[in-house]
């Protein structure tokens, strides 16, 4: 019996250990990434906290600040080494498309959502693995001459997207996409890249891998050159630095073609197409616009993966999930409604904020909120931690602010309403209210509220009902005459 206690105890330790190490190896598989050394997955570990590390005392609401001029219009960056941005890990680009022109093929290795602030356009992606469904058999081509349609008819590729002001759309990180405006003005659509997605296995920095053009140019107001050359070095064309002859033979093409496809190309990343505009196979217009207004629900592997939604209409009173009629409503973009979106752990919300009233003190419980105003002008105010306020400001369309995940805000629309887009770091963001029947305060005890702030039991009671028929939204308060 002496004996058998230390084996007994030396194979506990070894099924534990056994279990442990496979527990290790099944969160990476989980989280799409390989099986490291302690070592290694220490040192990941350490640079993802010192990458996500909040060192906030102040907040301040911004506009675009470095700026790319292509050829067909103009890609603003806000600067993603601001501290608000390296808090919340996530880079914001605005891109101003001119009519009949194309916003190039490229990829990222992030996420990104873009919301349709103005015009109308066509964007593609190509999803690996997922079958040509649109060939010219389903639809004749409208427009052009007997020869370009029978040319135009042997093309097939993956279903092209009609998306329209108000439309968030969802862009999986590696996921080769285009945009082209067939509108007859500006398209300018706000994306916003989650770097420190698991999808993301670089640094925490804003890339994109084009498949064609590039750039030359930054004009930048607060850069140094260092960054400058940072960023030249992040948005070129994959092709220009592989051998020739090695993708002529790849593609089985004439070296010529490849020259071209490789040449320096001042365009930019926004190009101008030439002649009366692009022909391509496309849904119905009327099918697509039914589209906006419907949910589909997934339906096996090809619905689950290749035939996903990837837009939302996000501006439809008629689907408020939050409506007040004093003060205004706010609508959801989630993986509930937008099932890509789980793929991604990333949503949005669309608050439309009537005079002068309030969206409650609250905080997201499990994301960072990056604030884009597309109409109006309001007063926000953040508070940290620290008790300190780090922002305390007006902001007005076309600012754009981060609320850290955990810190409690408030907005105050003005005298002309407040209208804005939040881009939010979770599929399933959740909000803990301080206000209203769904309050944090008001699931607390009479008792409890008394003594934390040292008030009567019926100021306590104020405290927990006086907004018990509100939430999330509060109408302007009515101030009683003497």
């Amino acid at each position: 019996m002496a004996r058998a206690i230390p084996f007994a105890a030396l194979t506990i330790f070894f099924l534990v250990s056994t279990a442990f190490a496979q527990y290790q190896t099944g969160q990476h598989y989980q989280t799409g990434q390989p099986y490291q050394t302690g070592q290694q997955s220490q040192q990941q570990q350490f640079q993802q906290q010192e990458a996500r590390q909040c060192r906030i005392q102040r907040l301040t609401a911004s506009q675009p600040n470095q700026r790319i001029q292509s050829e067909g219009g103009v890609t603003e960056m806000w600067n993603e080494f601001e501290d608000q941005f390296q808090c919340a890990g996530v880079a914001a680009l605005r891109n101003i498309i001119q009519p009949n022109c194309l916003s190039l093929p490229n990829f990222s290795p992030s996420p990104r959502l873009v919301y349709i602030q103005q015009g109308q356009g066509l964007i593609g992606m190509s999803i690996p693995g997922c079958a040509e469904t649109y060939h010219s058999g389903q639809q004749s081509l409208r427009g052009g001459s007997v020869r370009a349609r029978q040319s135009e008819q042997r093309d097939q590729h993956q279903k092209v997207h009609r998306v329209r002001q108000g439309d968030i759309v969802a862009l999986p990180a590696g996921v080769a996409h285009w945009c082209y405006n067939d509108g007859n003005e500006e398209l300018v659509a706000v994306s916003v890249n989650d770097l420190n997605n698991n999808a993301n296995q670089l640094e925490q920095k804003l890339r994109s891998f084009y498949l064609a053009g590039g750039h030359q140019q930054i004009y930048s107001s607060v850069q140094s050159a260092e960054q400058q050359q940072q960023q030249r070095e992040t948005f070129q064309n994959v092709f220009r630095a592989f051998d020739e002859n090695m993708m002529a033979e790849a593609f089985n093409l004439p070296v010529e073609i490849i020259r071209r496809m490789q040449q320096e190309d001042q365009r930019g990343f926004i190009v101008r197409v030439t002649g009366e505009g692009m022909k391509m196979i496309r849904p119905e217009e009327e099918e697509e616009y039914e589209e906006r207004y419907q949910s589909r629900r997934a339906n096996g592997l090809e619905e689950v993966y290749c035939n996903l939604k990837i837009r939302q209409y996000l501006d439809n009173p008629k689907e408020a999930d939050i409506y007040t009629r004093q003060a205004g409503r706010i609508n959801y973009a989630n993986g509930q409604k937008l099932q890509i979106l789980n793929y991604m752990d990333m949503s949005a919300e669309k608050g439309n904020l009537y005079p002068n009233a309030m969206h409650a003190p609250h905080w997201t419980m499990n994301a960072h909120s990056v604030f884009y105003v597309t109409r109006g002008e309001a007063h926000v105010q953040v508070v940290g931690s620290s008790g300190q306020t780090v922002l305390n400001d007006r902001v007005n369309q076309g600012d754009l602010f981060v609320v850290p995940q955990q810190f409690v805000s408030t907005i105050r629309a003005g005298n002309d309403g407040f209208e804005y887009v939040a881009f939010k770091t979770s599929s399933q963001p959740m909000k803990s209210p301080l206000v209203g029947y769904t309050s944090a305060l008001k699931a607390m005890p009479i008792q409890v509220l008394a003594n934390s702030f040292q008030i009567s039991t019926q100021e306590a009671q104020n405290l927990k009902y006086n907004r018990e028929h509100q939430t999330m939204l509060l109408p302007p308060r009515t101030v009683k005459s003497s």
